[in-house]
């Protein structure tokens, strides 16, 4: 039987709601961007954060995927306000409390240096509108995986440990990366891409 589902990933800028429908003059939502029809977004993607989004017509995928209690890798890089210590970073990698919630055990390293994509992706730039700068406080870029998408999980995850997040851009999820995709641009997924992200789920839980 042909699969006749659409699979698509978006970068999705800073600012713009993950949905379709405008709520408010003043939202931008993926409408703006994104052209295909029943294509839905697989999670969320805060207003205020950037990255990866993944949109898809498959219900049992998208309900995989956005299951608490399948988890799969996330790639997070974060600006954080001040440099995190170690006791900071092991209490991220352990998990901490979040109102009444502790977070499940992550993968986190503070990056040495602002994080660098090759000439070919080239989409790490500026944003738009800037983060707040304060000149005597110092920032760091954290880079955080995890396998749970709480609402605003990363941002709460960094202010429980002392250390205010900035900007958050999601870099991955699961195998799939943005590799090159420009601000506000869409790609469809290709067919290796679609079977090697079904293979990654439960060989127990069926896919169309």
């Amino acid at each position: 039987m042909t699969n006749d589902h659409k699979y698509i990933i978006f970068h999705k800028p800073y600012g713009v709601l993950s949905q379709f429908t405008q709520e408010s003059p003043k939202h931008v939502t993926l409408k703006e961007y994104i052209d295909v029809p029943d294509v839905y977004p697989v999670g969320r993607l805060d207003w205020d954060s950037e990255g990866l989004l993944l949109l898809t017509s498959d219900g049992p995928l998208q309900h995989r995927l956005s299951n608490p209690l399948f988890g799969h890798k996330r790639t997070y890089w974060v600006q954080v306000e001040r440099i995190p210590d170690a006791e900071a970073i092991n209490k991220l990698c352990t998990g901490v409390e979040i109102q009444d919630y502790r977070t499940r055990p992550a993968q986190v390293k503070l990056l040495l240096e602002e994080p660098q994509v090759s000439d070919a992706c080239g989409w790490l730039r500026e944003r738009n509108p800037p983060i707040r700068f304060r000149k005597n406080i110092p920032t760091a870029w954290l880079e955080m995986t995890l396998t749970e998408g709480k609402n605003r999980q990363v941002r709460r995850m960094t202010a429980a440990v002392g250390f205010p997040t900035l900007r958050l851009i999601r870099v991955s999820i699961a195998h799939l990366q943005l590799n090159g995709l420009q601000l506000g641009e869409w790609r469809e997924l290709t067919p290796v891409d679609i079977k090697i992200l079904k293979k990654s789920l439960s060989a127990k839980y069926t896919l169309s």
